[in-house]
């Protein structure tokens, strides 16, 4: 069964039938525009109509559900507003700054650290000479030039010194 025969509407188009005794569903004889009038025609155009109106019910009932849905204050930090909780251990989780990238100062020609910090837009420039001075030439200029990685040993010591700078700054 289709989704818009429901037991009423089939009540209304037998009722219909045995009204037209299947030809014109005004009950002209003869019947005067049988291409609307027509019961077989007349009912297409009927179960069309049904089945805008139940489209339309289900988006409406759709939106009704969305609206309530919003409303409800949920517990947790999954959807809506966070709780207290959620958002400590949010908060807490973030990392402090984050490494956009590594170059070559123009005036110093020494390398630094593009660091900006969390939750703001604030960038700082570190200087990060002394540790990569461990680290040949061209691995140098590889990681600056084209983001490849530094060795985990020296990586760790940068950012020992981007967590000593940040924590400077923050702490002015």
């Amino acid at each position: 069964m289709p989704n818009w025969s429901t037991p009423i509407r089939r009540d209304k188009l037998v009722e219909l039938f045995e009204r037209s005794r299947g030809f014109c569903v005004y009950g002209e004889h003869p019947c005067t525009n049988p291409e609307l009038h027509h019961y077989e025609n007349y009912i297409i155009g009927l179960i069309k109509d049904w089945i805008a109106d139940d489209r339309e019910a289900r988006a409406y009932i759709d939106k009704v559900m969305r609206s309530q849905l919003h409303r409800i204050p949920e517990v947790g930090s999954l959807r809506g507003q966070f709780n207290f909780v959620s958002r400590d251990i949010f908060h807490d989780s973030q990392p402090q700054y984050y490494l956009e990238a590594l170059g070559v100062s123009g005036l110093t020609f020494k390398p630094f650290a593009k660091v900006r910090i969390a939750s703001g837009y604030t960038r700082l420039y570190i200087d990060i000479a002394e540790p990569l001075r461990g680290v040949s030439k061209n691995r140098r200029r590889k990681a600056i030039r084209y983001g490849h990685s530094l060795p985990v040993d020296i990586q760790k010591q940068v950012e020992a010194i981007c967590n000593r700078a940040i924590a400077h700054y923050l702490s002015k």
